[in-house]
């Protein structure tokens, strides 16, 4: 089968391996659609030290189930479009033990830790396996991303009381755009590209700012009816964003850290104290963040068409990448068709 891999830095092949075959309680795949995101990005710049090098890219998918092993539940039968949950869970650490899997200790992240699925085929448990409903198979390569974004909103337990700051509008902070205002808070987006914050607004967001332009501070004052915002979720990871969270959220406010920071944060520490703040971080996602975007996608209130910014063939991965990197800002979601859907 056919399959991309990093085979290190700036440098990324098209391979052949053998084909899979499912074993007891697993699933075997047609991967039709696999998306570049960020985490890949950086494990071919060579900046990701959490991925492992060669590495097959690839855990936000659309497929087609071909075959499964014994012990398969009936209802994941051969020809169900899916995509899948592509983290992995030990079942032991003190995540698991209380219930939040996502978070394992030991997860190891298809495309970063272990080969992903960026390929023709992949072969996982079944409980690892997500029906999509009616959702196109080229859209299911949202549906992981979303759910990040997702999973953020419920750790920042965001009401329709709240005024929820969403610092950054890529993938991810689109999700946490769109979960936000779908539980009925005031969301205000931040972003320091216009096209992105455009794209907030239709998600949802009733307001927007470029961080670039005027006087954040006071304009957030300004749509918080002078008290800050209830709830910041940080989805780019840079200092000045961690910094701007802890300035800007309200007293006894909440902020929601998604976003991986590559370099060490200074921070005032008394407004941490002074201000008697929950700082939370936000990893991955959980099945219901899964079943809650698949509910979101299948409405058709969705913008998808504007959330993939290039579908490529297999043999394209290494200009992509390159393109990518050249211009990240202006990029969404490139997505590999690896086989008809």
């Amino acid at each position: 089968m056919k399959a991309i891999q990093i085979t290190q830095p700036r440098q990324i092949d098209v391979i052949n391996l053998p084909k899979l075959v499912p074993g007891a309680g697993e699933v075997l795949v047609r991967i039709c659609y696999a998306g570049f995101c960020g985490s890949d990005l950086n494990t071919w710049r060579g900046a990701n030290a959490l991925a492992k090098q060669p590495v097959i890219p690839g855990h936000e998918v659309g497929g087609v189930i071909e075959a499964a092993g014994p012990g398969v539940p009936v209802g994941l039968a051969p020809g169900l479009t899916v995509t899948l949950n592509p983290y992995s869970n030990c079942g032991q650490c003190a995540s698991c033990r209380r219930g939040r899997p996502n978070a394992c200790e030991h997860n190891q992240t298809l495309g970063v830790q272990r080969d992903g699925a960026m390929c023709e085929y992949v072969t996982l448990p079944w409980e690892k396996i997500i029906p999509a409903g009616d959702i196109p198979v080229r859209d299911c390569a949202l549906i992981e991303p979303m759910s990040v974004g997702f999973h953020a909103v419920d750790r920042g337990q965001v009401t329709d009381t709240d005024t929820v700051l969403v610092i950054g509008c890529g993938m991810v902070g689109l999700g946490a755009v769109v979960r936000a205002s779908l539980r009925g808070a005031h969301v205000i987006a931040a972003d320091i590209d216009p096209e992105k914050l455009q794209l907030a607004r239709q998600l949802g967001a009733r307001d927007t700012l470029n961080t670039k332009e005027g006087d954040v501070h006071e304009e957030l004052l300004k749509l918080s009816n002078g008290f800050g915002p209830d709830v910041v979720i940080e989805a780019v990871g840079s200092p000045a964003t961690y910094r701007l969270a802890v300035d800007e959220v309200a007293f006894t406010g909440r902020i929601v850290c998604i976003g991986y920071s590559k370099a060490d944060v200074t921070f005032t520490t008394r407004l941490f104290v002074q201000k008697e703040l929950d700082i939370r971080g936000s990893r991955n996602a959980s099945p219901a963040d899964f079943r809650a975007v698949i509910s979101y996608l299948e409405s058709g209130k969705c913008p998808v068409d504007r959330l993939i910014t290039r579908v490529f063939a297999p043999e394209e991965a290494a200009s992509v990448m390159q393109e990518w990197d050249a211009n990240p800002g202006k990029v969404f979601r490139m997505v590999c068709q690896l086989s008809e859907g």
